[in-house]
């Protein structure tokens, strides 16, 4: 649990104490309740784990699915408007600006044969992903890469690519590796 509030405090400038992450972060509250309905999931307690989530959802303002996985670290900065699903899988140490989307591409026909495919995103490690951006399908996105804000991703992601756009190509950027909350800065190339 430091260990996690260290990883939000180091990311976000506006964290002054770790007292106030715990009282007055949404991410920080969805995150955690998210590992209780997730444990009600797991153990085959579905709807008892999509209530905790449902009501996560009516004070945060984030819907987590209690069937995503999600790895250590992971920090939802504002987080009003965020929707994660059912199969999304998130690594360590990532960060998710306000209305993202992780969602399923898949129609709402044939639900029955749907319920058990990967209808959702895998994300890498160490991943940000700008506001608005909207992730879609079972597509992955490697380690380290940055997702604009606004971006519509709906093809795999390579590790460390910058991607832009509606849909989302990737561009190069100067000075790669540091950390852009949004993911591009003033130094941007089309690749």
């Amino acid at each position: 649990m430091n260990e996690y509030l260290e990883s939000v405090k180091k990311r976000d400038p506006a964290a002054k104490s770790i007292l106030s992450i715990i009282l007055t972060y949404p991410g920080v509250k969805a995150v955690l309740m998210h590992k209780v309905s997730n444990f009600f999931h797991i153990a085959g307690f579905h709807l008892i784990g999509r209530i905790i989530s449902q009501t996560t959802r009516f004070f945060t303002g984030i819907e987590i699915h209690p069937g995503a996985k999600i790895g250590k670290n992971l920090f939802i900065d504002h987080g009003m408007g965020v929707v994660i699903g059912e199969t999304s899988e998130i690594g360590n140490n990532v960060t998710i600006y306000h209305a993202v989307t992780l969602g399923g591409s898949s129609p709402s026909i044939d639900s029955e044969r749907q319920r058990h495919e990967k209808r959702h995103p895998t994300v890498g490690n160490d991943v940000v992903i700008g506001s608005g951006a909207q992730i879609i399908g079972p597509i992955k996105i490697g380690n380290n890469a940055r997702i604009a804000a606004n971006a519509v991703v709906v093809k795999d992601v390579p590790e460390n690519a910058t991607m832009v756009g509606i849909p989302a190509k990737a561009v190069k950027l100067e000075n790669k590796g540091s950390f852009r909350p949004y993911g591009v800065d003033d130094k941007v190339k089309d690749e």
